[in-house]
């Protein structure tokens, strides 16, 4: 009877284990990345040479250009010409070429998005560490998903346990960690973990507890 127990309290104590590998994953707040929106970028990020800057006029098409930013920090509008962007914000660069393009358009409404932060490599990349491929640091690109960086780094190897795998991420509060069901993804396509990225994201794939 003893022994009828303890084999009943086992079977219980894996069956709650399988319902929380299985439970809802905790999920970080997804910002639209993927959609192009100004909320890939956090409002601290100062720019930098190198970064690459989306310039969008309202109503605009030619005023509305792609353009790193030039090794003197300067990016070039048209009718505005060469303005500078190094070291200060998307929001304050979109503001300042607003003054200046009011001297020709009507209104002018200007978005600044960066599509791809080269200036602050280490903030710029996304790690991934652990039972893949190579551990290794991809530079950032907008809309980059958790698949993107996995695959990047080779995938995961024969050891790995991939749906405990850990999504990393800093924030005003702390690093938080996000669950990320990489199995699910890879094999089954269920791509409910396969969440947008931020700059400075790390991922780790565990090992399988023999």
């Amino acid at each position: 009877m003893k022994y009828f127990n303890e084999l009943i309290i086992g079977l219980f104590v894996m069956a709650v284990a399988g319902c929380a590998a299985n439970g809802p994953a905790k999920l970080p707040p997804q910002t639209g990345l993927g959609a192009g929106e100004a909320s890939v970028l956090v409002d601290a990020y100062k720019m930098d040479v190198g970064d690459i800057v989306q310039i969008t006029v309202w109503k605009n098409p030619d005023l509305s250009v792609q353009e790193p930013i030039r090794p003197d920090g300067m990016v070039a509008v048209p009718l505005v010409g060469d303005i500078m962007a190094a070291g200060i914000g998307p929001e304050e660069l979109a503001a300042k070429i607003e003054k200046q393009l009011s001297n020709y358009v009507k209104n002018p409404n200007v978005t600044v998005i960066l599509t791809s932060l080269e200036g602050h490599q280490f903030l710029s990349r996304v790690r991934i560490t652990g039972s893949v491929g190579q551990n290794t640091a991809l530079n950032y690109h907008q809309g980059m998903t958790v698949l993107d960086a996995v695959l990047g780094a080779g995938s995961v190897t024969l050891y790995a346990d991939p749906n405990r795998t850990k999504l990393y991420r800093r924030s005003e509060q702390g690093t938080e960690s996000y669950d990320i069901r990489l199995k699910d993804i890879l094999e089954n396509g269920d791509m409910t973990t396969n969440v947008y990225l931020m700059p400075g994201d790390i991922i780790t794939v565990p090992e399988r507890s023999f």
